[in-house]
């Protein structure tokens, strides 16, 4: 009896099942199996490109030589290891330190990642470049290409080098966005370093902080504001889009959707509240200097003054 009645809730279930899948409309269109990912990753400071390029084509790597020559300090790779057939795998190169895959198999990208550790100016953490990466999927199909909803749409009618400029376009907004991550994590944690130091203030104890310190958290804002709002592109559209409306729809679009904008701006505000305490902090111990060099002078002329007294009396 027992068994008759699992029997029993178990088709009941099965079938309680199948109506809820036949009432959820099913996406049976070629755009649910041909989706390729696009990752991006900051790793360093800088690239050598020429010494990378030379290494890459050594390894059997094949140099795409075919964007314009405006397009500057960017390396194109291509390679035949491509996650999907849909695509052929692509790599963008940027020599501000961003490396941005298109559609390239999980096993090909960590031998390049590997390769490229050799030619990395000031490189980043291992941990830190992964947690801050960015990683979109899109597509080739009919239509315009774009940014929807998350999506890249590749017009699937264009020819090879109009494609790798659409590519660019997109590589370019997405190696901006990861490299501001970096610099949004060294901000997070230079305020992680001194966020005590309101409080200490407020209680009235002493900061434990040396003149040097502070001006060497100075010097790491003021390198942290430049290159934000000096060396990178984040303020500006680059002159390479120009002349060329349709990428740079492509690229402010793609800008938009990573909300850099936005970012850049609370980075500043944060950049600024960060100096006015590091100044405070300066101006602070400034005083106490002065001070000091006052108390040093006046005991200097007391004592003058007794060998003086002295002198006169006996």
């Amino acid at each position: 009896m027992t068994q008759a009645r699992l029997v029993v809730s178990s088709r009941q279930q099965h079938s309680g099942i199948c109506k809820d899948i036949r009432k959820q409309p099913i996406d049976i269109s070629p755009s649910c199996w041909d989706l390729m990912q696009c990752t991006a990753f900051a790793t360093a400071d800088e690239y050598h490109l020429g010494n990378l390029c030379h290494d890459l084509t050594s390894y059997g790597y094949v140099e795409i030589t075919s964007l314009p020559r405006d397009a500057a300090n960017v390396l194109v790779i291509g390679t035949e290891n491509a996650a999907k057939e849909y695509d052929p795998g692509m790599i963008f190169f940027f020599r501000e330190g961003s490396v941005v895959f298109w559609n390239v198999e999980e096993k090909t990208m960590k031998k390049i990642m590997q390769v490229l550790e050799r030619h990395e100016i000031q490189p980043y953490e291992v941990a830190l470049v992964h947690w801050e990466n960015e990683e979109i999927n899109y597509r080739r199909g009919e239509g315009q290409s774009k940014l929807h909803r998350g999506e890249i749409l590749l017009n699937s009618d264009l020819d090879i080098d109009e494609v790798i400029l659409q590519k660019f376009a997109f590589s370019n907004a997405l190696c901006l966005s990861v490299k501001l991550a970096i610099w949004e994590s060294s901000l997070d944690n230079f305020v992680e370093s001194i966020q005590s130091i309101p409080e200490i203030l407020k209680s009235r104890k002493k900061v434990k902080l040396s003149h040097a310190d502070v001006m060497q958290k100075i010097g790491e804002l003021f390198a942290l504001r430049h290159c934000i709002n000096l060396s990178s592109d984040l303020l500006i559209t680059p002159d390479f889009y120009w002349d060329r409306e349709n990428l740079e729809e492509l690229y402010d679009k793609t800008c938009q959707f990573l909300s850099i904008n936005r970012r850049v701006k609370v980075m500043n505000e944060k950049l600024q509240h960060c100096m006015e305490l590091t100044d405070l902090m300066r101006n602070h111990l400034n005083e106490k200097r002065a001070l000091r060099l006052e108390w040093m002078i006046v005991i200097l002329i007391t004592i003058e003054v007794m060998f003086e007294l002295a002198r006169v009396v006996f």
